[in-house]
């Protein structure tokens, strides 16, 4: 599991926007029954959440 604390806000926002567009192309793949590990897309959307947990602990 990465460590999203040290990084800076700017640094956050574009690791939200690449694990987003990841899921996106994964939910693709899925659709089409190209992924084996369906689990991946759920571990994707956790990663999405935490570091946006850590975005609003950064502004506040």
């Amino acid at each position: 599991m990465e460590s999203f604390q040290d990084k800076t806000k700017a640094e956050l926002e574009q690791l939200v926007a690449a694990k987003k567009e990841e899921a996106r192309s994964l939910r693709f793949q899925l659709a089409a029954g190209k992924v084996k590990n369906v689990r991946s897309l759920r571990l994707l959307r956790k990663d999405i959440a935490r570091i946006c947990t850590e975005m609003t602990k950064k502004t506040t």
